[in-house]
């Protein structure tokens, strides 16, 4: 027996410090692994998130916070 969702599951929305942190996504240039988060704008140390595997994960990590402008990458 299939079941199928009726109703999707709702994304906590989460907030971040827009004064002192961007959000980017950390790219390997070895294995194209990319990962979404937040960079300190003062330190310049990066806080992991979420891992990225394709483009709705990076739609997901949008919408959880709010972030409506194109991302960065950084390698």
């Amino acid at each position: 027996m299939t079941t199928t969702k009726l109703f999707k599951k709702k994304i906590p929305e989460q907030t971040y410090d827009k004064a002192s942190q961007k959000p980017v996504i950390k790219a390997s240039i070895c294995n194209g692994e990319q990962i979404a988060g937040f960079k300190d704008l003062h330190t310049g140390k990066i806080e992991e998130v979420m891992l990225i595997k394709g483009p709705a994960d990076l739609e997901r990590f949008k919408k959880m916070y709010g972030i409506e402008d194109e991302i960065g990458k950084e390698y």
